[in-house]
Order: C-alpha cells, then sequence, then structure tokens
C-alpha cells in the first residue's frame, strides 16, 4: 500500500522585489517618544517626533480617520496648552471601544508623550488634567439580574 517517493521534488525560489514606499506614509525617524493613552477599553499608542505631517491613525490621516472640528479640537488640546501645535507629527495604533473614548484615549496618549519630551509640559498637562487616566469603565453585568449590570427582575407580589 505505501509507494515509493522516487523523484524529488524542486521548489522553485522566486527572488523576493523589495516594495516601493508609497506617499503619503510616514518614515519613522530613529529618535521619537512613545506613550500609551486609554480610555473605558480603548487603547492609543502614540509615537511623537518633531515633524510639520499631518499625522496617522491605523495607517490614515488623521482628519479621516476623527471627522468633525469637535475631534479635532479634543485631540488637539494637549498641543494647544503646551503651545506646541504643529510642530509634531506621529504614528498612531488605537484599538477597541467606540469612537469618543478612542478620541480620549489618544489625548491621554499625546499628553504622556509630551511630557516624556519636556518636564514643564508634565506640570502644565497635570493642571489640566490631561495626565490623569479616567478610570470610569462600564459597570460589569450581574448574574440573574436578566443580563443586565443594575436592573432587577421584577418580582410578583400576589
Amino acid at each position: 500500500m505505501a509507494q515509493k517517493l522516487t523523484k524529488k521534488s524542486k521548489i522553485a525560489i522566486k527572488p523576493v522585489k523589495t516594495v516601493p514606499v508609497k506617499k503619503g506614509v510616514l518614515a519613522m525617524p530613529k529618535e521619537f517618544f512613545s506613550a500609551v493613552g486609554r480610555r473605558k477599553t480603548a487603547v492609543a499608542r502614540v509615537r511623537l517626533w518633531s515633524g510639520k505631517q499631518e499625522m496617522t491613525v491605523n495607517g490614515k490621516p488623521i482628519s479621516t480617520y476623527f471627522k468633525g472640528n469637535t475631534m479635532k479640537q479634543i485631540y488637539q488640546a494637549p498641543f494647544v496648552t503646551t503651545n506646541t501645535l504643529g510642530q509634531f507629527t506621529g504614528s498612531i495604533k488605537i484599538v477597541g471601544s467606540g469612537l469618543m473614548s478612542q478620541v480620549d484615549a489618544l489625548t491621554h496618549g499625546i499628553a504622556r508623550a509630551l511630557a516624556k519630551i519636556d518636564e514643564v509640559h508634565k506640570l502644565t498637562l497635570r493642571e489640566k488634567g490631561f495626565i490623569t487616566r479616567d478610570p470610569r469603565m462600564k459597570e460589569t453585568r450581574k448574574a440573574g439580574q436578566g443580563g443586565r449590570a443594575r436592573a432587577k427582575k421584577q418580582s410578583p407580589k400576589r
């Protein structure tokens, strides 16, 4: 039943082609400042370096990922507070939660990265509350309550 393999299979090895860098993709410098920001279940990994390009969030420009002036004001607040608006660019990876929590996590991460850059920034950002992580989380569900956190099942009176 067992057959012998008489011929050895030849595997064709192809040379690897180099992929050209796309325009608009930020090139990582050797020196950057990294920090992690969190809010609810959102986690933002922020890398900042000096430059004037637009930041990218998950590979997209930040203006297309977070649309609208309200969100723009939220994530630019640490830069405005420290008078560093337009001096830094960066790449950001955000995972989890909704858009508003992601913006808050991004703000927290940017503030922490700016605090690493200069101690003076750390004091001003702490006064405004950007360094402190917001501890509020969604309350966990309880057993025997209809799958909700606080609502109890209605009990029959008669």
